[in-house]
């Protein structure tokens, strides 16, 4: 009794359930909506001459089309209101904070509490990935075979795909919150890396985020220099010279891309040796003398004794900053339920400002277990100082970089093939630079030490020198 292109059994398929109570469930999600429609038009037109199935059958008449819509009615009001009652309970869900998803990388899916735990055996592996690549160095390739390595691969064993590290470094879920319908919601599942981990992974994601136009790896110093001419930023050419006896030697420009439209470029190129060594002399101005560090070291042994009374009032800031967050978050959700701002600027802020609470809940977590937190990061900032000397001795390329990375606020421009860091922005006192302070200390100190050295064997020279007494 069928006459249409598809054969009984795909018919049969398509349309059981839907007639009895114990099919409808497989009928519902056939998109009964459209099909049901089809199905009456074929009815219509003599190309379906009776429908069988095994609970139920229909025959071409007014009567058995009848009965026939008030099923597919049935199935879609079925349909309907599954998945309104799904929509609901995945609401709930995330208002309790949360995740109603598949567990990410680094977490499993616990079936006995209905919940998302850390995964023990891939956490940690999951953090040196973030860590590895926050230092820049690495490219996405490079995680995903580090992770392959340590043994976290796709369900059919391959490496994971680029696209597919990305957007596990990109995944707001493992310091805290997540993602549900474009909004940022807060978790309940315990944080495996840090916000401050997670921001300076954003950041070289957005660094490094252009793809390559080439294969070739990238040169050591890309990335770190500005033409000072035209703002441009700083590439580099690999020359090969070949000579008539045989002789091929290489060579490593470093020059401005000239990618400004209305200005034309005349900044030279440099070599790479001689850049090297500028950015060496670069790093010493930047260096600590140990004879001070020992003093500072001395300074925060006694300041630490205080420092608690001076967290507290950080905390209390800090709380009050909170309170005020939680406050326009608030606004923010009654501005959005009154209909006074729409959809996108919604999801827009109140992403932004869930980021900033969290921020500011780990530094107040921080300071409430340590009172006197700040003083380890100005330790670690004097060995680093100190350290500057020994990296540009060794004179490494990629640790010259990543040691002038770390260096806060500088900005270094290339002109007439000289490496400069930019001048010190003038603000508060309070709000100095710490790194361009030391320099500009110990361009003070040698200074008065060589008019010190200066003015004595001038007086002795013209026999002015004061007799002794």
């Amino acid at each position: 009794t069928l006459s249409t292109k598809k054969t009984a059994g795909e018919i049969q398929k398509e349309s059981r359930g839907g007639f009895s109570d114990g099919a409808r469930d497989s009928f519902a999600g056939a998109g009964v909506g459209i099909d049901g429609g089809q199905i009456v038009y074929l009815l219509d037109g003599g190309k379906l001459g009776t429908l069988k199935f095994p609970s139920f059958w229909f025959e071409n008449t007014s009567q058995g089309k009848f009965m026939l819509s008030i099923a597919f009615g049935q199935s879609k009001y079925y349909v309907d209101n599954l998945s309104e009652n799904t929509k609901r309970g995945l609401r709930q869900k995330v208002r309790r904070g949360e995740y109603p998803g598949p567990a990410p990388i680094g977490y499993i899916n616990d079936v006995r509490s209905k919940s998302i735990v850390v995964d023990k055996r891939r956490a940690s592996i999951v953090v040196s990935a973030f860590q590895l690549y926050a230092k820049g160095n690495q490219r996405l390739e490079n995680i995903a075979l580090f992770l392959k390595n340590e043994g976290i691969t796709t369900k059919s064993g391959k490496q994971l795909t680029k696209d597919q590290v990305k957007r596990m470094l990109s995944n707001p879920f493992y310091y805290g919150h997540f993602k549900y319908l474009g909004e940022v919601h807060e978790g309940k599942h315990k944080a495996i890396v840090s916000k401050k981990l997670f921001d300076d992974v954003q950041a070289t994601l957005t660094r490094r985020g252009r793809p390559q136009k080439s294969k070739t790896e990238p040169q050591i110093f890309c990335g770190l220099l500005a033409c000072a001419s035209c703002s441009m930023s700083i590439t580099a050419e690999h020359k090969i010279k070949r000579q008539k006896n045989g002789n091929v030697h290489e060579y490593v420009y470093y020059r401005c891309t000239k990618k400004r439209k209305d200005f034309k470029c005349v900044e030279p190129a440099v070599t790479e040796a001689d850049l090297t060594e500028q950015l060496q002399d670069t790093l010493d101005d930047f260096a600590m003398p140990e004879a001070w560090a020992s003093k500072m070291q001395a300074m925060l042994t006694r300041d630490e004794k205080t420092a608690d009374e001076n967290a507290s009032v950080f905390v209390s800031d800090a709380q009050t900053r909170l309170a005020n967050l939680q406050s326009k978050l608030q606004r923010l959700l009654d501005g959005y339920l009154d209909q006074h701002i729409d959809q996108k600027t919604y999801r827009t802020k109140q992403a932004e400002l869930m980021s900033e609470k969290k921020s500011l809940e780990e530094q107040v977590s921080k300071l409430t277990l340590a009172g006197s937190s700040w003083i380890e990061p100005m330790r670690a900032w004097i060995n680093l100082a100190v350290s500057l000397r020994e990296t540009a001795k060794n004179a490494e390329s990629s640790a010259i970089k990543e040691a002038l990375l770390k260096i806060e606020g500088l900005n270094l421009f290339l002109k007439s093939k000289k490496a400069q860091p930019a001048a010190a922005p003038n603000i508060s006192p309070l709000l100095i630079n710490p790194w361009f302070a030391l320099r500009a200390t110990k361009e003070k100190t040698a200074h008065s030490r060589r008019n010190s050295d200066f003015v004595p064997n001038l007086v002795r020279e013209r026999g002015l020198e004061p007799p002794r007494r």
